[in-house]
């Protein structure tokens, strides 16, 4: 009887340690939610779903995107932070969310470094420094000065206080010691509207909100955030050219729920590799002016770390803040 009861014990043990194994060498047995904490037809809601199609060809289940959205991205966020950490729930987000609104909000409801798993970035995108044609300044260079010899005369729209592009336009005012008032826009399209009608002289926006106006020639171009040109407005000079040093940029990345298995990761990841080196997506990629990327998880995991720092400051000296 003894040994019986051990061989039944010692069957249910290796029962037990197999079952994790096994779930995880069968994932996805079912379909998985990507939560994306911004507004579908936006950026990172179109790398979501063209990645979602990519990543249900190549594990045969299939990927849904859910748009969870919300105080600037922190419901979706909190939301994929309290999901189980099982790979049925993983999440596309941006650097806006992410690694700024920590330094915005007092409670944004997520830890960016201790909630969620690194899988691999996804794309990369610069931020537009633009005019209205009208405008009498043909370079940034040419904009500073002005600005410097009308300190607060000129002012410059963004999609909304603490949003990247405000942050950027903060970045580039304290580079260039220049004082240039802040309008701030409930949304980027309401912003370009202005712009592109006069009503404001100066904006800033990711180059996939604004390149139909670029290409229609609505609004003239004075710089890309980035280190580097944009491959699909190559005639622009990074503001680093100006301003030695001077490089943000909207990132979108991958990631799970903290304490998911390893074999889930690192299967996830693969898929993910192969689903951004496919040629037809990364044209969809470039076309809407991201560049498509990838990197390890550690690699994703310290951008993240040094984006919180580099942010926050940004952040404290533009005194914007969201209760």
């Amino acid at each position: 009887m003894t040994l019986i009861t051990r061989r039944s014990a010692l069957s249910g043990l290796a029962t037990t340690l197999a079952a994790p194994a096994l779930a995880q060498s069968e994932w996805p047995s079912r379909p998985v939610t990507i939560i994306v904490p911004q507004a579908a037809g936006g950026t990172n809601d179109l790398i979501a779903r063209l990645l979602a199609d990519k990543l249900t060809d190549l594990l045969g289940q299939r990927f849904v995107v859910d748009n969870r959205v919300g105080a600037g991205g922190n419901i979706g966020q909190a939301a994929a932070s309290r999901a189980a950490p099982d790979g049925q729930t993983i999440m596309v987000t941006t650097s806006s969310s992410h690694v700024t609104n920590p330094g915005l909000y007092p409670n944004p409801g997520f830890d960016p470094l201790k909630d969620y798993a690194a899988i691999s970035m996804l794309a990369r995108l610069p931020l537009v420094l633009c005019v209205h044609p009208s405008f009498p300044a043909q370079t940034t260079a040419e904009l500073i000065k002005l600005a410097k010899e009308r300190p607060g005369f000129y002012s410059y729209g963004s999609a909304g206080n603490g949003t990247l592009n405000h942050l950027v336009a903060e970045m580039l005012k304290s580079r260039a010691g220049v004082d240039i008032k802040h309008i701030p826009y409930r949304g980027v399209a309401a912003m370009l509207a202005d712009l592109v009608g006069g009503h404001i002289p100066i904006g800033t926006a990711n180059l996939p909100s604004v390149i139909s106006q670029l290409q229609g020639n609505a609004v003239r171009p004075l710089g890309v955030s980035t280190a580097q040109r944009a491959p699909i407005i190559p005639n622009v000079p990074p503001l680093a050219d100006v301003l030695p040093g001077f490089d943000a940029e909207l990132w979108v990345a991958l990631f799970a729920v903290a304490g998911t298995p390893q074999p889930i990761i690192t299967r996830l990841r693969e898929a993910t590799l192969r689903a951004i080196a496919m040629p037809d997506l990364r044209e969809k990629f470039a076309q809407n002016g991201a560049e498509p990327i990838t990197s390890t998880p550690e690699a994703l995991q310290a951008k993240v770390a040094a984006d919180l720092v580099s942010w926050a400051e940004i952040i404290r000296s533009s005194g914007a803040r969201i209760e």
